[in-house]
């Protein structure tokens, strides 16, 4: 085996030498020279050759049937572009393992790879084959137990007839390709039992196959983007109780959603989103499909409550019930009144790592131990201050309710927490000084190519819940969604448009990480933190409409990504930061309404014109609720009552009439006093 290599001209010379070579892997060598695949096809022991990103010469496939004894033929990536150059391929007619996946491959397939009876495996993906499969020579590749044919331009009737006499075929990708509906369709019953099926692409398909029908060995089962047609297919489940993934994305289904007779232990990713599916999610939906981990109905019209049974679903990491109109009514014993509450029993779910409920009429408190995607409903009452149970939540987004109270600082107990969107409620108080946010940097690759069926479904699945859902959140003014791998890099905090108060607390600056900070329209006072010059992936910076006073700190131009910046309508004063790096694009408009702001991009600081009245900050000494310097008006006050005081004694001094006159009044005032004080003791 070699890893990214430049072979020498005499390589296959010396290796031919090895007689008892088996198995030869070359990843990632140059094989471009004709010269070094001299001796190439003296292998003749050879029974697996696997050449990943390895380039080939055009004439790599001439005299290849040399290769008696080979078994495995992998050449995935290899640049590929000519495919008349695969007809040295037939002369391999014990060849059992083909893959020739990621290259430039087109137009049809040639009818000479139907020599190739012995194939039990073949990976034509990737590539940009074209033609009609019912007239390919795959139909008489019998043999066949894995056939993958995703992302080519292949047309595939959805009956999938040619290969009704596949018998030993097992596992069937066929993603993003076109489909159409038979209009000769035999009353035939395939002899294959398929383990895995993935039909996925473009076309207008009618009706679920009848086919399926005779199928009872499922476990993955991929039918999207087909526009097919029919009531929600419960018989798949009934006729396959070995069912593991079930995808029905962006059909045309319709009616309500059905549960098999019998609970489904199987079961553990359900996508049924995009389609027209109405009524009620069924009561027992829990019990009958216990081992789910993924749920996702969205975009249909389901309407009612959600049911307290998906309790039940004690494995369950991702629910999606958004966009659709579940809004219910409480039982008739309560009243007439029409409101839906999540039901409590959703917060038992330990293991839930997702949950989006967006895009409905919910109302009514948040559960203590539910948070994820509660955005645009009408949510009331406090953020639940045991949200810190759920450890693994990524991102919480609550924006455009009617929440208030304080932000809980068990928020700040959520270390995987990338993502906060608070903002259109009315909260209140101060921002905790703890709230730490992350990326969630470890992002699962997967392998590059399918290994087994059950990682293939189940990266399939996930990435069909994520591009279905992204994640919206409001960056540079402007809402954007953000999904798949894009989503575990993003960090924002967006608290804007509350009522919080207090000064910005300056551990918001250590947020390296962050990409968005938004804390504009709140009541915040104090000045901006020199801090944020430390937040270098910084991308958009809003903390307008607030009463924030003091200098902007001039570090700030540090901030190389900042593209969108606002400190509009505070009491900011001083020089504007230095018009370099991205503060040389930030206009007028990020500094108004602020009087005493002089510089680039407003006037200039030597101006002498008088500063305009305006109203002062709470460090400058005057009373919020008046005019008065009372610190001077103290002053005033103990000095007057000095000079009183002295003005009286010079006067006694200087007139000795007034001075006996003031010490017989004294006098007269004490006897009185005296006389009064005795005699009240007395008469007690």
């Amino acid at each position: 085996m070699l890893f990214s290599s430049i072979l020498p001209t005499n390589f296959f010379h010396g290796i031919g030498a090895l007689t008892s070579l088996r198995v030869l892997k070359l990843y990632d060598c140059g094989l471009n020279d004709s010269l070094t695949l001299q001796g190439f096809h003296n292998l003749s022991k050879v029974e697996e050759l696997i050449l990943f990103t390895s380039i080939l010469p055009t004439n790599f496939f001439h005299g290849i049937g040399a290769l008696t004894s080979l078994r495995v033929l992998t050449l995935y990536d290899c640049g590929l572009n000519d495919s008349l150059t695969l007809q040295g391929l037939s002369e391999l007619t014990h060849l059992e393992e083909l893959d020739v996946g990621k290259n430039y491959l087109g137009g049809a397939l040639l009818s000479c790879l139907s020599n190739l009876t012995s194939l039990l495996s073949l990976n034509l993906d990737s590539n940009e084959f074209s033609g009609d499969i019912a007239l390919s020579p795959l139909n008489k590749l019998t043999s066949l137990q894995y056939l993958s044919l995703l992302d080519n331009h292949f047309q595939i009737p959805i009956s999938l007839q040619p290969f009704f006499n596949h018998s030993k075929l097992k596992h069937l990708y066929a993603e993003n390709n076109v489909f159409y509906i038979d209009t000769n369709i035999e009353s035939l019953e395939p002899t294959f039992q398929l383990n895995t099926l993935v039909l996925s692409g473009c076309g207008d398909c009618g009706a679920i196959p009848n086919f399926l029908y005779s199928q009872h060995h499922l476990e993955y089962l991929h039918l999207s983007h087909l526009n097919l047609t029919g009531e929600f297919p419960i018989w798949l489940l009934e006729n396959n109780t070995r069912l593991k993934t079930l995808s029905l994305v962006n059909n045309s289904l319709f009616g309500l959603i059905e549960l098999p007779t019998h609970s489904h232990m199987s079961l553990e990713h359900l996508d049924i989103s995009n389609n027209f599916l109405d009524g009620h999610i069924p009561m027992e939906i829990g019990a009958s499909l216990p081992s789910l981990l993924d749920l996702n109905i969205s975009e249909n019209s389901l309407i009612g409550n959600i049911p307290p049974s998906i309790g039940d679903m004690e494995l369950l990491q991702s629910l999606d019930l958004s966009h659709n109109n579940l809004s219910g009514s409480i039982p008739p014993s309560i009243g007439d009144m029409e409101l839906l509450r999540i039901p409590p029993s959703i917060g038992d779910m330990e293991l839930l790592q997702s949950l989006d409920l967006s895009y409905n009429n919910l109302s009514g408190g948040i559960p203590e131990k539910l948070a994820m995607d509660l955005s645009d409903n009408q949510l009331s009452g406090n953020i639940p201050n045991c949200i810190n149970m759920l450890g693994e939540l990524s991102y919480l987004l609550l924006k455009n309710n009617n929440l208030e109270g304080k932000i809980p600082f068990q928020l700040c107990k959520l270390q995987k927490l990338s993502i906060i969107d608070l903002s259109q409620n009315h909260l209140s108080g101060r921002i905790p000084s703890c709230l730490n946010l992350t990326t969630n940097e470890q992002y699962n690759e997967g392998n590059d190519f399918v290994s087994n069926d059950e990682q293939f479904a189940a990266k399939l699945f996930k990435n069909t819940l994520s591009d279905g859902e992204p994640v919206q959140f409001t960056t540079k003014n402007m809402a954007y969604s953000y999904n798949g791998r894009l989503l575990t890099y993003m960090s924002g905090m967006d608290l804007s448009c509350n009522k919080l108060i207090g000064e910005i607390p300056y551990e918001i600056g250590h947020l390296s990480k962050i990409h968005v900070l938004n804390l504009s329209h709140n009541f915040l006072i104090g000045g901006i933190p020199s801090t944020f010059s430390n937040l270098e992936q910084i991308e958009s910076l809003d903390l307008s409409y607030n009463n924030l006073s003091g200098k902007i700190p001039p570090e700030l131009v540090e901030l190389c990504f900042l593209s969108t910046f606002s400190v509009a309508y505070n009491n900011l004063s001083g020089k504007t930061p230095a018009r370099i790096r991205q503060f040389a694009t930030f206009d007028g408009s990020c500094y108004q309404g602020n009087p005493l702001l002089c510089g680039e991009p407003m006037k200039s600081c030597s101006t002498t014109s008088p500063p305009p009245m305006i109203q002062e900050g709470p460090t400058q000494g005057i009373e919020d609720d008046g005019f008065i310097d009372m610190g001077v008006f103290y002053v005033s006050l103990i000095v007057s009552y000095i000079m009183v005081l002295i003005t009286i004694a010079a006067v006694l001094y200087i007139n000795p009439y007034w001075r006996r006159a003031w010490f017989y009044y004294t006098e007269m005032c004490f006897i009185s006093s005296y006389y009064f004080i005795v005699d009240h003791l007395s008469k007690s």
